[in-house]
């Protein structure tokens, strides 16, 4: 089985990759999703947050924007929240890919917005990167609700660069020049793998 890790800095199209990836029949594990559904419903990790954070754990579950206001701009805070977060994510991807594996699935995805920044390369067989202009990713975020100057520039900090993103990565995706761009792209890549995957041929290039 063939495992690849899809990263991209915040607004440069990873999810619609993700969605794009499973329509071709890729399944994909996402970590975003992942922590979602973990601060619903693992009240041990809700209780490990409510006693770092206080004010930020509610009974029915972790109120995500409290608890992006008490990390913000504080790394130790941000990395006292990854000690708890992530082992569990972590925790999860592997469930994944044991379940993928029993089941003989040639490729799989693994959907991980800090792929780089934790180390998650070493995790897979090669990386895809999504990535866009500068002007058009903070078009995109500034649209979001809640977001600001500020804290869109507190994110790009806290996260690898586009341009180091684009030199590591076995694949680039560019999301600027339309879905349809962005879709034929991901379905040449995963054409290739799994032509590359198959017995007698070469590994990934």
């Amino acid at each position: 089985m063939i495992v690849l890790g899809l990263t991209g800095s915040i607004g440069m199209g990873k999810s619609t990759a993700a969605n794009m990836l499973r329509a071709m029949g890729v399944p994909v594990h996402d970590s975003d999703a992942t922590v979602h559904a973990l601060f619903a419903g693992d009240r041990a990790m809700r209780d490990a947050i409510a006693a770092r954070f206080a004010g930020v754990v509610a009974d029915d579950g972790v109120d995500r924007q409290a608890l992006g206001a008490a990390v913000f701009g504080n790394g130790a805070a941000r990395r006292d929240l990854e000690a708890i977060v992530h082992p569990r994510v972590r925790a999860a991807a592997d469930a994944f890919l044991r379940l993928h594996r029993r089941q003989r699935t040639p490729l799989v995805v693994l959907d991980i917005p800090l792929l780089y920044e934790t180390g998650g390369e070493d995790r897979v067989d090669g990386v895809i990167v999504v990535s866009a202009p500068a002007a058009l990713q903070r078009r995109r975020v500034m649209a979001r609700p809640g977001m600001d100057a500020d804290r869109f520039a507190g994110i790009l900090a806290s996260q690898t660069p586009d341009r180091e993103k684009r030199q590591r990565a076995d694949f680039v995706v560019e999301t600027g020049l339309g879905k349809a761009y962005t879709f034929r792209r991901l379905k040449r890549i995963v054409m290739a793998i799994r032509t590359a995957a198959q017995p007698g041929r070469p590994g990934i290039q």
